[in-house]
């Protein structure tokens, strides 16, 4: 590389095994940022519409939360993105948490004063921790081969599953310590975001070094350079594939739409139908739980079955789960449980199968800030789906939105069925 390069980014593009100790230890920090950060992005998922329905009066308008975290995590997305590619994922994935624990402090202000416009100005905010606990599935790819990536994404994402599982069900307890410091009792959960995604942001600050991205590039620089070396099995060097790109946006969009659809407005349409905060914290647990949970299969799946396979699954899935959803009686927990297990295993296929394909897609030499706009478009499709839930349901019903959300995903179909017929003509 340049004459300028440090001695420790060329001890690393020097040796495999330094490369390969890099990252593993790359994973071990983000797993341990993902646990904190799983707990951050469960507030919105979990009591967000309850708030929103509370101070506003009405059911038309409870999927505007949803909306506004998810269209402030198409902004960070962006950002996060952008400080990436240019800085590394350590400054990229620490800006991004702590505006994220910024947006949650705001949240609980604006329960404690009854201010609407500081409650839709900090979700905008909060979005950002979503975004970014998103984004971190990314860092720990950049030093793996292509054999490893599914892999990668999902020890990532695994993770988080310990706090976005325990932070729905915690609900009952911080809405109780909310209480006893005078704060709403639907606030409590923020609470916790605000600690877990100042914390998350704090573990990347300190431990993230030397910044796995930043090596990742140095090295496939160093192998582009250098012509006459043959490339290892851990060559890091890409060639850009736009069609996968297409194809990895397509299915991760679609299945983020269906998810945050439905997801949205259950706590809402369990709450009309009897049940408790509780009820609510245990259905939304087990979504978040099936969004993660499975991560470390649905990896081993993708990299063996490959993407076309994993895909195909997502949207069926995803149409058990619209199906089901519409078709449980709203007073049958067994029922619901089951439709927001299907429809986050849905999502967790999805996501993982396309965010392989964009890593797949991608050089280095713009693969944050590509992945950054695909998370961006992820975003804004998953903020019109929450806006739009809300009046869906109000005009129709939860069972229409269901079933219209279980049929989406088999627009998938045709988009695979493309992109096969694409590469045989190639």
């Amino acid at each position: 590389m340049s004459q300028g390069q440090s001695p420790l980014i060329k001890s690393y593009i020097d040796s495999n095994e330094r490369q390969r100790q890099l990252y593993r230890r790359t994973l071990l920090i983000v797993v341990i940022s993902q646990i904190f950060g799983g707990a951050g992005l469960a507030a919105g998922v979990t009591v967000g519409a309850l708030i929103a329905q509370d101070m506003l009066g009405t059911d038309s308008f409870a999927g505007v939360p949803t909306a506004l975290f998810t269209l402030g995590s198409a902004g960070a997305a962006l950002l996060v993105g952008r400080l990436s590619q240019r800085y590394g994922r350590r400054l990229g994935l620490v800006t991004g948490f702590m505006t994220g624990g910024i947006g949650a402090i705001g949240v609980v202000v604006a329960a404690v004063t009854n201010s609407i416009p500081l409650l839709f100005a900090s979700l905008l905010f909060y979005g950002a921790g979503t975004a970014t606990n998103l984004q971190a599935r990314y860092a720990g790819t950049d030093l793996a081969n292509s054999t490893q990536r599914a892999t990668a994404i999902s020890i990532a994402m695994v993770s988080t599953t310990l706090g976005a599982v325990a932070g729905p069900n915690s609900v009952h307890v911080m809405g109780e310590f909310a209480l006893s410091m005078g704060i709403p009792a639907l606030a409590g959960p923020f609470i916790l975001a605000a600690a877990a995604f100042i914390l998350a942001g704090f573990v990347l600050l300190v431990f993230l070094r030397p910044d796995p991205f930043m090596i990742a590039k140095a090295i496939a620089e160093g192998q582009v350079a250098d012509e006459n070396k043959p490339l290892s099995t851990h060559a890091l060097t890409t060639p850009k594939n736009k069609r996968g790109i297409i194809v990895g946006a397509t299915v991760m969009i679609l299945t983020q739409v269906v998810m945050v659809a439905i997801m949205t407005m259950t706590p809402v349409h369990m709450k009309h139908h009897g049940h408790d905060l509780s009820q609510v914290g245990m259905v939304i647990g087990v979504h978040i739980g099936f969004m993660y949970l499975p991560s470390l299969m649905t990896g081993y799946l993708v990299d063996k079955l490959g993407r076309t396979v994993m895909a195909m699954a997502s949207g069926f899935t995803l149409l058990a789960a619209g199906a089901l959803a519409a078709m449980a009686p709203a007073d049958s927990m067994p029922g619901l449980i089951g439709a927001l297990a299907l429809l986050g295993l849905g999502w967790n296929f999805g996501l993982i199968t396309g965010t392989a394909l964009i890593v797949d897609g991608t050089p280095l030499s713009s693969r944050a800030k590509t992945q950054g706009k695909v998370d961006v478009l992820i975003a804004l499709a998953g903020a019109l789906a929450g806006a739009l839930s809300g009046m869906v349901v109000a005009n129709s019903s939860f069972a229409a939105l269901s079933l219209v959300g279980g049929i989406l995903p088999l627009v998938l179909i045709p988009v695979i069925i493309w992109s096969l017929s694409t590469s045989n003509k190639g």
